[in-house]
């Protein structure tokens, strides 16, 4: 185990033998650092806080403290990190709170830039890029594989669909589709498939294409959202992509960006 001597431990944490500690970092009680997780310097963790494996600190991230909420009244929360995960400067994680199931979730290989804010209650899921000074509100979703550009900043309780890339400075008050390539300029809609995203990792060209018609008929077919729906369902080749925005849709409840 490498600690640096001006490192600050709370004798109840526990820190896996190969975890590094950086010189000036601070880890309060009820901390569990894992295996290879490496904080460079100045890291604050204030507990109760999970943190698995292989992730990385950069100085001056502040993780699992109390929730900015008003509400918030000292019960016992928490915040569980995943696995490989690249945290950067002056990054801001809160714990839990009881009106969000006590929890703040963060999944595995993300990578989440300087100034990002996660906020309490949120659940990020993985593979997700928070670029620089993304702030997510309480009790926000963020599927996995998402792409949130510099600035967004994202109203509680909103969702974040799947693999959906949104663009820099968009203010997001209702969920985003899945799959779907959305950019906040003078208002908000959808400009069709992240079909770049889609491509590199992997998704068929039948797969995008059923993508691309449905946004289409959604957005600039002139039509409201159950008479788009009735045309995806007749005229787009059935597919699990298409089945998921149209769940998606289904049990929004804030109603989605169009």
């Amino acid at each position: 185990m490498a600690i640096h001597p001006t490192a600050i431990i709370d004798p109840s944490s526990k820190i896996a033998d190969s975890a590094e500690i950086g010189p000036y970092c601070i880890i309060g009680p009820e901390v569990e650092v894992g295996p290879r997780t490496r904080l460079m310097a100045h890291v604050y963790l204030e507990g109760p806080t999970t943190i698995g494996e292989d992730n990385l600190f950069y100085p001056y991230s502040s993780i699992g403290v109390a929730s900015q909420d008003l509400k918030y009244k000292g019960e016992r929360a928490e915040t569980r990190i995943g696995h490989r995960n690249r945290i950067r400067e002056f990054v801001t994680i809160h714990r839990g709170t009881a009106g969000g199931g006590l929890v703040t979730g963060i999944g595995s290989d993300n990578l989440l830039m300087a100034y990002t804010h996660i906020a309490h209650d949120c659940s990020v899921g993985d593979h997700v890029i928070l670029v620089n000074g993304v702030t997510l509100a309480g009790h926000v979703t963020v599927g996995d594989w998402v792409e949130l550009s510099a600035f967004c900043g994202v109203h509680q309780f909103c969702r974040i669909g799947r693999h959906s890339f949104v663009g820099p400075h968009t203010v997001i008050t209702q969920d985003i589709l899945p799959y779907s390539m959305t950019v906040g300029e003078r208002e908000v809609k959808v400009f069709g498939a992240n079909r770049v995203g889609l491509e590199r990792r992997g998704f068929s060209k039948e797969a995008i294409e059923a993508l691309q018609t449905s946004f289409r008929l959604l957005t600039r077919a002139g039509l409201n959202t159950s008479q788009a729906i009735e045309r995806i369902r007749a005229e787009v080749p059935t597919g699990a992509e298409v089945e998921e925005i149209l769940e998606f849709i289904r049990t929004s409840s804030r109603g989605v960006v169009k």
